[in-house]
């Protein structure tokens, strides 16, 4: 089966993590703060501190920004639960934001939400697109708000040649073995902002600093969120090659872009001309007479060999945030979940599978549109 999306990982990665296990250090040696230095340079931002998840990274940067119990958080329901979970478990709520047909925050929805408790927004770059940036950190400057990037989906964004990572307060990015490249687990914070990059520093190491050899002094509230260098080195090895990665992801979308321009049973998520996409996912987005079959489609699909997956169920309709907030509803959010199928698009594909995969997921969409839905 080809999987919606999966890690490449070749000869020199494999010696790269070798080395390191044949090496005296296994955690908190040199390659964590190398591949730190490589994320500041790729990005182009000042500080990177790197994290055992992305999940982690953002629980990280949420407390060291002083999020808290009262504080309200305009967001995204189409995301990994991640984004909310990690400032819900600080007793901040979650306001809910809806979601346009390319599955980013509707920017002109956000400013009518913002009140007296909010204190940030936080965007998702769904897929890898680029959420409107400059309008949301505009928005959150005038109202004195906080301006978080969740990325998680983004390393190698672009707009207008601006790497993703630069536009907000503070960006996190995940290293999951199915991004654009990986640490296995892992992720990170990255910010031009000194001070808050040492909190996270404490944050990630039991909030300890070292005054010599044995005198520690814990001086803040902290956890065990390192990354190893097993893990870093393996970062060091790919991010070498991300650039490579995400052409590839570009070549099959673009391919794909071309197979299914103007079907009348789908749409597809379009990439500006000033953007450039990670190409995380690639996100079809089914008309809705295709709902009722979704199912079916996706078992038939996975029976044919494509592992197709849906992002996202909103994050308000899990029983944990019905029960803790109760009902809510967001209209192009809910359609948005009932209509999204990823397909295949990774960097382990050649232009052969990605032939299959478009001549298939168009023999199935078509072999499906003549059931319909009964409204």
């Amino acid at each position: 089966m080809i999987p919606y999306s999966t890690q490449l990982i070749e000869d020199d990665d494999i010696d790269a993590v070798a080395d390191v296990l044949r090496s005296s250090h296994l955690t908190q040696g040199e390659y964590v703060e190398k591949l730190e230095d490589e994320i500041c340079n790729y990005v182009g931002v000042k500080n990177s501190v790197l994290f055992n998840s992305g999940t982690s990274a953002l629980f990280a940067l949420y407390s060291s920004l002083g999020i808290k119990e009262g504080d309200e958080i305009i967001t995204t329901p189409i995301s990994f639960v991640a984004t909310s979970n990690m400032f819900v478990a600080l007793g901040a709520k979650p306001v809910w934001c809806d979601v346009k047909l390319d599955g980013n925050i509707d920017e002109n929805r956000v400013e009518k939400l913002i009140n007296s408790k909010t204190k940030a927004i936080v965007a998702v770059d769904f897929a890898g697109k680029p959420v409107n940036h400059e309008k949301l950190k505009d928005m959150a400057k005038k109202y004195n708000l906080l301006y978080i990037d969740d990325a998680c989906h983004a390393f190698g964004s672009e707009i207008e040649g601006k790497k993703i990572g630069s536009f907000a307060d503070a960006t996190v990015f995940s290293f999951h073995a199915i991004k654009p490249f990986t640490t296995g687990e892992g992720g990170c914070v990255v910010t031009d902002d000194e001070e808050l990059a040492e909190k996270l520093k404490l944050f990630r190491s039991h909030g300890i600093v070292k005054k010599s050899f044995y005198n520690a002094d814990m001086i803040s509230m902290g956890h065990n969120f390192r990354l190893t260098e097993i893990a870093a080195a393996l970062g060091l090895s790919q991010i070498k090659k991300v650039d490579r990665f995400i052409a590839k992801r570009e070549e099959i979308a673009s391919y794909y872009d071309e197979r299914f321009k103007n079907h009348k049973l789908f749409l597809t998520q379009k990439i500006e001309n000033n953007q450039k996409s990670s190409r995380h996912l690639y996100p079809v987005v089914l008309n809705p007479e295709l709902h009722c079959p979704k199912d079916d489609i996706i078992n038939e699909l996975h029976n044919k060999g494509l592992g197709v997956q849906v992002h996202y169920k909103p994050i308000y309709q899990n029983s944990y945030y019905k029960q803790k907030f109760g009902e809510f509803s967001l209209a192009v959010a809910n359609d948005f979940y009932k209509s999204e199928i990823s397909i295949p698009c990774h960097q382990k594909m050649s232009m052969e599978d990605a032939e299959f995969v478009a001549d298939t997921f168009l023999e199935v969409i078509e072999k499906y549109s003549y059931r319909g839905c009964s409204f």
